[in-house]
């Protein structure tokens, strides 16, 4: 196999690994797997590191912090952890590692990565309202045949359609 960006592994068979990973993560932690747990971690010890009297006063903040443990100190920070390091090796490895922005012609490099911030802001701040992001409810919940998650899923897709269709321009 060359390693010049060309090689992606068969769909089927990254579905049948995310399984096993899916299957492992509740064998081992008793529950599914999440990314927004990490990510609502690390603004908690931000919010803290930076204006301390301000998290512990507020009713949000105070309920991760504690004297005995720090909020990073959570196997989901771990977690995303190693998909960032394994995407950068992934990456390195196949020969997809790049610098560049890709967008449309017809927007510029600025305009997309604009756009993925704010996309990704609302996309976190949804995962904090639902109490949990895509993986954890849809993913994890559809594991386990729940209807939560199966309404999820259908949710994020629908959901998913109309935004592309909204933003394709963006895009295309």
């Amino acid at each position: 196999m060359k390693r010049d960006g060309s090689f992606y592994l068969n769909p089927y068979l990254g579905g049948f690994l995310l399984g096993l990973v899916l299957l492992s993560t509740y064998y081992i932690t008793g529950r599914g797997l999440g990314a927004s747990g990490a990510i609502k971690s690390s603004v908690v010890t931000t919010v803290h590191a930076v204006a301390p009297d301000h998290a512990k006063q507020s009713a949000y903040y105070s309920q991760f912090l504690s004297d005995k443990k720090s909020p990073m100190n959570n196997w989901l920070v771990f977690e995303v952890l190693g998909v960032l390091a394994g995407a950068f090796f992934s990456g390195a490895l196949w020969g997809r590692l790049k610098t560049k922005v890709e967008h449309s012609p017809k927007i510029t490099g600025r305009t997309r990565l604009i756009s993925a911030l704010i996309g990704g802001a609302l996309f976190g701040f949804g995962a904090q309202l639902a109490r949990g992001c895509t993986s954890g409810a849809a993913l994890s919940g559809m594991a386990v045949l729940s209807s939560s998650g199966i309404i999820t899923m259908l949710a994020i897709f629908g959901s998913a359609y109309i935004f592309s269709w909204t933003f394709k321009r963006l895009w295309i």
